[in-house]
């Protein structure tokens, strides 16, 4: 791997598959897809919200900021039309398919399409390769999937603002830090692992 190759490009899906057909394609997003669908099973029903604590947020901002922005999005729009198709790929509950997107915690389900976009774009501008553009990047991801579903917790439960807080974002803030501080160690942790393993040609 020569260092230009590496430098002009900034997920890793342009690294590993430069040249890749559109079934190639379409079994990553699939199998990207399948990740999702195992985070949510990472799920901790909280008695007081009906929003769980889940493993889907960090599942976003990494494969995000791997994948690059199309891939991304393609992947989160993937995952939401199983989901609408019946699929038990959402965390689990008490309703599935279109029901789920239109309940409480649709809007973090939609947030999620939000994120890819917002972390793919700026992974493909190689923000994903120091922890402090890698911090802001994830940072700004997880407020785009809260950004989303608060007020759509608060639409769909009729709610004032100061309740939505308190059932959408507070029981939540220190596990989404600990995520969000994760992936920024993870992504460059990923580039600096893959320039040891391909170190430039003397």
């Amino acid at each position: 791997m020569t260092p230009s190759l590496t430098l002009r490009r900034n997920n890793f899906f342009e690294l590993f598959f430069p040249e890749v057909n559109l079934l190639t394609k379409g079994l990553l997003v699939l199998g990207c897809s399948g990740l999702m669908a195992l985070s949510s099973r990472l799920a901790l029903p909280l008695p007081f919200t009906p929003v769980p604590v889940t493993g889907q947020t960090l599942a976003v901002l990494l494969l995000s900021g791997l994948l690059g922005m199309r891939m991304a999005v393609s992947v989160q729009l993937v995952y939401l039309a199983q989901g609408l198709a019946g699929l038990p790929v959402f965390a689990p509950g008490t309703t599935w398919g279109v029901a789920r997107l239109l309940g409480p915690t649709g809007g973090y389900l939609a947030g999620f399409v939000v994120a890819a976009g917002i972390v793919g774009w700026m992974a493909d501008r190689g923000f994903g390769k120091r922890l402090g553009s890698a911090f802001v990047m994830v940072f700004l991801g997880n407020f785009a999937i809260l950004g989303v579903g608060l007020p759509w917790l608060k639409w769909v439960l009729r709610v004032d603002w100061m309740q939505a807080v308190t059932l959408g974002l507070w029981p939540f803030l220190i596990g989404d830090l600990y995520k969000i501080v994760l992936a920024a160690m993870l992504l460059p942790g990923s580039w600096r692992f893959f320039n040891r393993m391909h170190p430039p040609a003397a």
